[in-house]
């Protein structure tokens, strides 16, 4: 027999599986647009990297090489020039007056022992005024403590004395937190056997909170955007501030001009807009 409450409670299951059907669509859609985002980022891999091996043509008063991997690379920034390594370079113009040549020698998903591989080989051919170093943040994945600090160290005997290092950055996750912290224990023991200055990259993220998750990432959650890479700009401006004042004091006179950077092809795109529509606003630039 039929009665009221089977009916009720009949109806109520409809409706929780109902409710559940269409949230797992929802995430199930969220998933698909995720993958979608990785692989137009995926796609911007030869283009920033084609972009750097212009830019380095560019000759100026002086040299800076970076080492690194895809944040180097500024994958997930609206431009390449908006990387961390661009931000740097903007800033050491800024403060010394003179022109700055940018030799990027990082690599899209670069481990610390794939930068001994293939970086340190080119790094040796360059007499560089300033060295940036980001690299570890691929090893987490699978991470190796042993392989990770005997390649650490390596990259690390093939620098200079004032070559400046950032040590991992925060990975919000607990999982991979704690794999971050042993990392950093490592690559901190490697640079201070070298007497290599550390900028705390993984300090200026952690303070961004929970808003640097909403604020920080692109459209994959995992690259910096435009903001990101500003926030890891920010690590290393301190000590590359002090390091280029005291080695390359403000020119006073007859300061060169930093040269134009070569635009990319949304970079064109852009500007046509804007051409064909003045009064339209520029969005905001990745880090």
């Amino acid at each position: 027999m039929v009665t009221k409450k089977t009916v009720v409670l009949a109806g109520t299951g409809i409706s929780s599986v109902a409710v559940g059907l269409a949230a797992w669509a929802r995430v199930r859609k969220a998933q698909a647009k995720l993958a979608a985002n990785k692989t137009r980022l995926n796609e911007t891999l030869p283009v920033h990297s084609a972009w750097w091996r212009d830019y380095a043509k560019t000759e100026g008063d002086l040299l800076y090489v970076a080492i690194g991997d895809s944040a180097a690379q500024g994958i997930g920034a609206s431009a390449p020039k908006n990387s961390y390594v661009g931000v740097i370079a903007d800033h050491v113009h800024a403060v010394t007056g003179r022109s700055v040549q940018v030799a990027n020698l990082s690599v899209s998903g670069a481990t610390v022992s794939l930068a001994v591989a293939d970086q340190l080989p080119r790094f040796s051919s360059y007499s560089p005024d300033l060295v940036t170093v980001a690299i570890g943040a691929n090893d987490i994945a699978a991470f190796d403590p042993e392989l990770f600090s005997t390649g650490i160290r390596t990259v690390f005997a093939a620098l200079p004395n004032d070559a400046i290092v950032a040590d991992l950055p925060y990975f919000f996750f607990p999982w991979n937190e704690k794999k971050v912290a042993v990392a950093n224990r490592i690559l901190r023991e490697a640079a201070a056997e070298r007497g290599l200055t550390v900028v705390p990259l993984h300090e200026s993220m952690r303070r961004q909170g929970l808003r640097g998750i909403f604020t920080q990432f692109a459209e994959d959650l995992f690259h910096p955007n435009d903001h990101g890479y500003r926030v890891w700009a920010s690590a290393f401006l301190p000590a590359v501030t002090t390091l280029v004042k005291k080695r390359f004091p403000r020119q006073s006179t007859g300061a060169t001009t930093q040269a134009t950077v070569p635009e990319t092809q949304s970079d064109a795109q852009s500007g046509s807009q804007a051409d064909a529509q003045p009064d339209a606003a520029s969005d905001p630039a990745s880090v």
